[in-house]
């Protein structure tokens, strides 16, 4: 033990007469006078000073010093340790005054010894006044950060003796504890121990997932967050998720009898799963409720309306908002809050005290996939598949945009939520998945909504940081998607049902939109994926078959689009035969627009399907052209013509086909279309498209076409074009049909255009994908296209 010893003397009557009352001041380390031991160093104080105490430094209530300050005022004598004592000024002082009972008005004379004395952490203030003096009063008053902390009021009579006070303690976060005393704060269910060392220890009242309630209880309070394929647990531990099965996220210990579970899909890859739906499942009674996409509710199979007007059902409070669905259940003082947005499950749970947690969400080491429900697992759910790395995916940088959760805004809510989980989730998933769909802000918002409901802390201006929506919105509200596609954008801030991966891989490795084409004794259909058609930009509300009027129907529960035709209705079908078969063929189609004037966004279609039936006897399918051929005068402008079209059985046009001739279906024919009365130096013919009909009418519903801007039907591979633009007259060909359920004629139309002949610019470009003419006529302009038709029946 060491100390400060001051010491406090009266001069002499001649040393009074020299020096006009001047007091002495003698600090010196000692084990002297009240504390006992032997003087190590002192100075003798005739004003106010300072003394270097480093070789006796001394802790002041949990402050250790090295110098002292003296000071003495009229009836005041301070020790400081700050400097010296400044009135205004905050400091750490010891001040000694007379009492309230001084009678005869106090002089720091009158104090014979003040000494500080050092225990390691601990001090001591011991105060000795002269025996002479049995009036005085003495007020010990002693200040931290200039805030009184101990004040004591001492008799004559325990002063003459010698009186010691302990001016030991802590100090925490501003706050002053004397030693071996623990404080409680009821707001906070904290306490501070201050033990004899001088260290202060907080200690927590509440339990680790326990929150106080600020009346010095608490209650059992901790968060579980699932998003992505990951569930972020109540201890912040994160579990993975590795397929597309139920899991049993929260189990019957909180509330018995109910238990929360979450059920996974693919999405955009095989290997990546995210969350699909919540299921809040009961045993009294026995059902379930299933937050869907979308923000649908369904109770077992029935869908309910949920609004942001809440409703219970079954003890389940429901209500919807633009956040999400919202479900509540509470017995007894036990609470499971749920909020559900179609990305991300925030789970909050309340009970009186700790309380075990099953499931993925529990602080077990469980293994995850002894977590699984079968009862919510569809068969091949569990196989794990692997795809190649995205190499369009940079890690690094999406390590640093999840590490943003470790800085300011977020930091706000760090001291309620961990953001470590967070940022692990965010990594797993951006690092294999890609930024679409809303994923890269996914993590983010899951952090700030937990926080928030956890302990209702708001992250201000985080979008701003992150250029993430400043108003986060629940995905793809009131769009419902099938069991094979999920929502998602294929164009930023327009979510559509795009296929899921392993649902589309089956279909994208034959390189078809659907099932193979089914086929009955009377009838046909060919059933296709919407998700598949708008991949790639067709809007199935535009196609049809050959007759316009025969459109697709989509199942509102699988979105699979059909397209049918049987004898009632053949929609165009076109009857065709080889040696051993009859085939029946159609055509999906999607009408240009552009002739409307109307910009196009569609992708042009034409999908050919067929059946195929064994044949009937060969002569029941003979058809006959009406005419040998047909002759018709024409007039355009300063051209009068005469056309002619005729029909051959043989590819060097020798054998014309008579009125009596029998062709059979499928039977291959040429058709030549010739003009007199035209100079092919000059002028060329165009025949611009054919078509055939059910009716006289080249404007007929039912029409099949052959030949299409110049160039022939890619859905029909025996039509060939020969010669089109090239010279005064041309040909085509194509296997002989007839219309499904149709014994009538067939009406074969083709419209021909005269063009100024320029280095045979008239010619139209056939190659795939390209069908237009070389140029515009620059020099004359057919405003009287030919039209002439051709009519077979059976």
């Amino acid at each position: 033990m060491s100390s400060i010893i001051v010491l406090l003397s009266k001069g002499t009557k001649a040393e009074g007469q020299r020096t006009a009352n001047m007091i002495c001041f003698l600090l010196y380390l000692a084990a002297l006078g009240l504390l006992g031991g032997t003087a190590a160093t002192n100075q003798i104080f005739t004003s106010s000073g300072e003394m270097d105490i480093t070789s006796c430094p001394i802790t002041y209530y949990g402050q250790k010093y090295d110098k002292v300050y003296v000071a003495f005022e009229s009836n005041t004598f301070s020790l400081c340790f700050n400097g010296s004592y400044q009135t205004g000024i905050k400091n750490d002082c010891i001040f000694m005054s007379g009492g309230t009972a001084d009678r005869g008005g106090f002089q720091q004379s009158e104090i014979q010894q003040v000494e500080l004395g050092n225990f390691g952490s601990q001090a001591i203030l011991a105060i000795r006044t002269h025996s002479g003096y049995t009036n005085l009063d003495v007020e010990a008053d002693a200040q931290v950060d200039g805030v009184s902390v101990f004040k004591q009021t001492y008799q004559a009579a325990e002063t003459n003796v010698g009186v010691i006070t302990d001016v030991s303690g802590c100090r925490l976060a501003g706050v002053v504890y004397k030693t071996n005393t623990t404080v409680s704060d009821p707001t906070t269910c904290t306490s501070v121990m201050c033990d004899f060392s001088g260290v202060a220890t907080v200690i927590n009242d509440c339990g680790p997932m326990e929150q106080c309630q600020g009346d010095g209880s608490c209650v059992f309070k901790t968060m579980c967050t699932v998003t992505g394929s990951a569930v972020i647990n109540i201890v912040g531990r994160v579990e993975l998720v590795p397929d597309r099965c139920g899991y049993t996220l929260v189990g019957p210990s909180v509330i018995p009898g109910f238990k929360v579970l979450g059920v996974f899909q693919e999405r955009r890859r095989k290997d990546v799963s995210f969350l699909e739906r919540v299921i809040l499942q009961l045993d009294s009674p026995n059902v379930q409720i299933s937050l869907e996409q979308g923000g649908r509710v369904q109770l077992d199979e029935k869908v309910l309306k949920v609004n942001g007007s809440a409703q219970v059902v079954h003890g389940v409070e429901l209500s919807r908002d633009h956040r999400g669905v919202t479900a509540q259940l509470s017995k007894s003082q036990y609470t499971v809050h749920v909020l559900f947005d179609g990305n991300t499950a925030l789970i909050h749970m309340t009970a009186p005290s700790e309380t075990a947690v099953q499931g993925l969400c529990g602080n077990s080491n469980t293994p995850v996939i002894q977590e699984k429900a079968a009862e919510h697992s569809a068969p091949g759910c569990g196989m794990e598949y692997a795809e190649a790395a995205d190499s369009n995916i940079n890690c690094n940088r999406t390590t640093d945009w999840c590490n943003l959760l470790k800085e300011a805004p977020f930091s706000a809510c760090h001291e309620h939520i961990d953001p470590e989980p967070y940022m692990a989730a965010c990594t797993h998933t951006l690092c294999k998945y890609p930024a679409v769909d809303g994923l890269k802000c996914q993590f983010l918002e899951a952090y700030v909504k937990a926080c928030r409901l956890h302990s209702n802390v708001t992250v201000d201006r985080w979008t701003t940081k992150t250029s993430c929506p400043a108003v986060p919105r629940a995905s793809c509200q009131d769009r419902f998607c099938s069991d094979n596609e999920f929502c998602g954008e294929r164009h930023v801030g327009y979510p559509r049902c795009l296929c899921r991966a392993i649902f589309a891989s089956k279909y994208k490795s034959a390189n078809a939109y659907g099932e193979p084409t089914e086929c009955t004794k009377k009838s046909a259909s060919v059933t296709m994926a919407n998700c598949l058609l708008e991949d790639k930009s067709i809007d199935y509300s535009f196609l049809h078959l050959n007759d316009e009027a025969c459109k697709a129907e989509m199942d509102e529960l699988t979105h699979m689009v059909t397209f049918k035709f049987n004898s009632s209705n053949t929609c165009g079908t076109v009857v065709m035969a080889n040696n051993s078969q009859v085939i029946y063929k159609n055509t999906i189609m999607r009408r240009n627009l552009s002739d409307s004037g109307m910009i196009n966004r569609q992708s042009p279609v034409l999908i050919d399907f067929s059946c195929y039936y064994a044949q009937p006897e060969i002569k029941s399918l003979v058809i006959r052209l009406k005419h040998r051929a047909v002759m018709q005068e024409m007039t355009s402008g300063e051209w009068m013509y005469n056309l002619t079209m005729k029909a051959y059985s043989d590819a060097e046009r020798n054998n014309i086909i008579q009125p009596d001739t029998d062709i059979q279906l499928d039977q291959h024919i040429w058709v030549e279309i010739e003009t007199e009365g035209l100079d092919e130096k000059v002028v060329v013919v165009v025949m611009d498209s054919c078509w055939a009909t059910d009716q006289p009418s080249p404007s007929g519903a039912l029409r099949y076409d052959l030949i299409a801007n110049g160039c022939a039907n890619p859905a029909d591979q025996t039509v060939k074009v020969e010669g089109n633009g090239l010279g005064t007259s041309n040909f085509f060909s194509f296997n002989s049909f007839q219309f499904t359920g149709n014994s009538a004629n067939v009406y074969l139309h083709c419209k021909l255009e005269l063009c100024v002949n320029q280095s045979n610019a008239c010619a139209p470009i056939c190659s795939q994908g390209a069908r237009r003419r070389r140029s515009a006529f620059a020099k004359y302009e057919d405003k009287n296209p030919a039209l002439i038709t051709m009519t077979w029946s059976n």
